[in-house]
């Protein structure tokens, strides 16, 4: 169980209607949007905003594992907490953790593997040392 004090980062968002089912509950695949947004955030936060700031490097991140572990459901109108590190970088992958909180309630967890890939070719390609500096300053601060 993933706590907050394990993050460096977090970005707050708001359940919208269109993001709720039948149930009024969010509708499980935003779960993965919302990590999306997540990760699009952290990356700004580190100086690589998406996707040009990885283009510099000629690489872009593509998904290949995605895994979500439901404790709660989050609600329509609710305040999300967006809480986002990074696990591990491979040589050619980074690895991306997720915990969604609304206050204290930690409500759903995940991790999003991504392969970094040429932009153009899309054959896996090494994470750019300048990638790796980025995250391990940002981790560390």
């Amino acid at each position: 169980m993933a706590s907050k004090d394990e993050f460096s980062f977090s970005y707050r968002l708001r359940v919208r209607w269109a993001e709720v089912d039948r149930q009024g509950i969010v509708f499980n695949g935003h779960y993965l949007t919302y990590f999306d947004v997540g990760m699009t955030e952290y990356l700004r936060a580190i100086g690589l905003p998406y996707p040009d700031g990885l283009l510099e490097y000629d690489g872009d991140l593509f998904l290949v594992k995605a895994t979500v572990e439901f404790k709660s459901p989050a609600l329509y109108d609710d305040e999300l907490d967006c809480h986002v590190r990074i696990g591990r970088i491979g040589s050619s992958s980074m690895q991306f953790l997720f915990a969604l909180y609304r206050g204290d309630d930690l409500l759903v967890s995940g991790e999003n593997i991504y392969v970094n890939a040429h932009p153009v070719t899309r054959a896996p390609a090494p994470v750019h040392q300048a990638i790796r500096d980025a995250v391990s300053r940002f981790e560390r601060a």
